[in-house]
């Protein structure tokens, strides 16, 4: 009796498993890239829109449009970078990001990201290419009203842009009415604080280490 080839079981085999429909993982929630927010002046930067596009595989005017209407500001693409007038929190900023990605990026059936949007009629549709499903993208109303200037209190950890270097060598950051003194001194670096203590419209702060 004759013994089949061996690499011939090995080309069935892998036609097989080619043949075999891919098995949807919903186990593990889909979780973007967190944004880094600061505030410039009178102006709150996402500094990293476009690893968030790139990561969640959207349009960037799609996302851009979606973000400038639900702060209810104008606000620009510049580079990696989004711009938006006003001065927002980054956990407002989060809020409205997550609320994206449920409503045009997750499937609602298997709760995969790999979905693509499509135009039917004056309707648009998410579709999963995971799993065929499909859902009609309801218009939604601006939320009513957006928390422009986060509210600065002891314990609370902000992302600063250090603007000027006091005299004392420690940097200075601005939100607002508030002046931030920070014990770091390289001008134009982002830090992560945490406040220790608020003395009319000033804060002392310490920094916060980034995590691993």
């Amino acid at each position: 009796m004759e013994t089949e080839n061996p690499e011939d079981y090995v080309v069935l085999l892998d036609r097989a498993l080619e043949r075999t429909p891919r098995v949807v993982d919903t186990t593990s929630r889909f979780t973007m890239p967190k944004p880094s927010v600061f505030i410039e002046g009178k102006t709150s930067i996402l500094d990293n829109f476009g690893t968030i596009v790139d990561y969640i595989n959207r349009d960037p005017d799609h996302l851009m449009k979606f973000l400038l209407r639900e702060l209810g500001t104008a606000g620009k693409m510049e580079g990696n970078r989004a711009i938006f007038q006003g001065k927002f929190s980054k956990q407002n900023v989060e809020n409205l990001l997550n609320s994206y990605l449920e409503e045009y990026v997750i499937c609602s059936e298997c709760g995969g990201p790999d979905t693509h949007l499509i135009k039917n009629g004056r309707i648009m549709v998410l579709e999963c290419d995971a799993c065929g499903a499909h859902r009609s993208i309801l218009k939604r109303s601006r939320q009513k009203k957006t928390e422009k200037v986060p509210i600065v209190e002891v314990g609370g950890i902000y992302d600063l842009k250090i603007e000027d270097i006091g005299r004392k060598g420690d940097g200075i950051a601005r939100m607002d009415k508030y002046i931030f003194y920070i014990p770091y001194n390289q001008k134009g670096d982002v830090v992560k604080v945490r406040v220790k203590k608020i003395s009319g419209t000033l804060v002392f702060t310490e920094l916060v280490a980034e995590e691993a």
